[in-house]
């Protein structure tokens, strides 16, 4: 059977309780659920990992090489995830990059992506549909 991975950077954990307001009211369990049922038609599992520090993001990545795709949202690192960017840069399978928050009306720091031009796609402002759509992209790039 095959793997998606589902990351989810710093912060993130606390998705549910944090600023429900900007990152809506689901859990990191709810958001995988929905990745499960997305992918759950071509026989896949999902690997849902989520870290707050950057090293352990850099682990899972490479550790993952074998995964169909992958799911990234990486958090505040898109900002300057240096390490991340580079094991990304060397993932072999294509990998969304998720953003539950449409960063373009937030702060401005918050407007660019050091990573966003590795990705095969990046998804933002949708909440956790955007991991749905995420999930539906990976299949399509994986044949039908």
């Amino acid at each position: 059977m095959s793997e998606i991975l589902l990351l989810n950077g710093p912060n993130l954990g606390i998705l549910g309780r944090r600023e429900p307001e900007i990152y809506g009211s689901e859990t990191l369990e709810d958001i995988r659920q929905a990745v499960a049922e997305e992918v759950a038609g071509r026989g896949w599992t999902v690997v849902s990992k989520q870290h707050d520090c950057e090293g352990e993001m850099v682990r899972t990545v490479q550790d993952h090489y074998d995964a169909v795709g992958a799911i990234i949202n990486p958090g505040a690192l898109m900002i300057a995830g240096w390490s991340l960017r580079d094991a990304l840069a060397n993932y072999p399978r294509p990998w969304i990059e998720v953003h539950l928050s449409n960063i373009w009306a937030r702060e401005g720091f918050r407007h660019q992506s050091i990573l966003g031009s590795l990705a095969s796609g990046v998804i933002f402002g949708l909440g956790a549909d955007g991991y749905r759509l995420a999930a539906r992209a990976l299949v399509g790039m994986n044949g039908r």
